[in-house]
């Protein structure tokens, strides 16, 4: 591919990834050594994302959450993540400032990627959500927010928007911002118990 350390990553894209990730270039060709061990074709199908993200949910259903993650992840819509997608994928969601993470988010809501997020693509990623939640938490849950409409219907409240109304990029990213219990309804974070 170039001549790099590794002789494997690309110079290209090694220098984009380094521009656009707090990764190093030490850090990159690890990662990619690394990638290119798991995936010797050098892309992650959606099966095989599927299968690595459902390991880290064993007690729960993470497939339908997993397959708008990869969704999400899958820039150039060409059904595989090269590693490139991968470390854009892992910088923004474990690094990258908040306002990256919540565009990130944003496109994870945006099921049709038309530019807006509608009441009824909030209700599909909430009840994928809440096929990873287990019964025990869900039990644990205020009683407005303890189905996947519920908590739809709750975080739709913070837009301030009707049923047929969408929200934008924008909208979204500064109605999370200034409130906490929207950027709680967004996501699932197991329980450390």
């Amino acid at each position: 591919m170039g001549n790099s350390k590794s002789g494997a990553v690309s110079k290209e894209i090694l220098e984009d990834l380094k521009m656009n990730t707090k990764f190093t270039e030490t850090e990159l060709v690890q990662w990619y050594d690394n990638f290119k061990k798991q995936c010797p074709t050098g892309r992650i199908t959606k099966p095989e994302f599927q299968a690595i993200y459902t390991k880290f949910f064993p007690d729960s259903d993470a497939n339908t959450y997993a397959q708008h993650v990869f969704r999400s992840f899958d820039t150039n819509d060409d059904g595989t993540l090269d590693f490139k997608e991968y470390i854009i994928a892992l910088h923004m969601t474990s690094t990258g400032k908040t306002t990256r993470k919540l565009e990130w988010a944003f496109s994870l809501f945006d099921v049709d990627k038309n530019g807006y997020i509608t009441k009824n693509e909030v209700k599909e990623i909430c009840a994928a959500i809440f096929k990873m939640i287990p019964q025990d938490e869900i039990d644990s849950l205020p009683d407005d927010e303890n189905t996947p409409e519920k908590r739809a219907d709750k975080l739709w409240n913070v837009f301030d928007k009707g049923e047929s109304d969408r929200v934008t990029e924008g909208e979204f990213v500064q109605q999370v911002l200034d409130d906490e219990n929207a950027l709680r309804l967004i996501q699932y974070q197991k329980s450390p118990f």
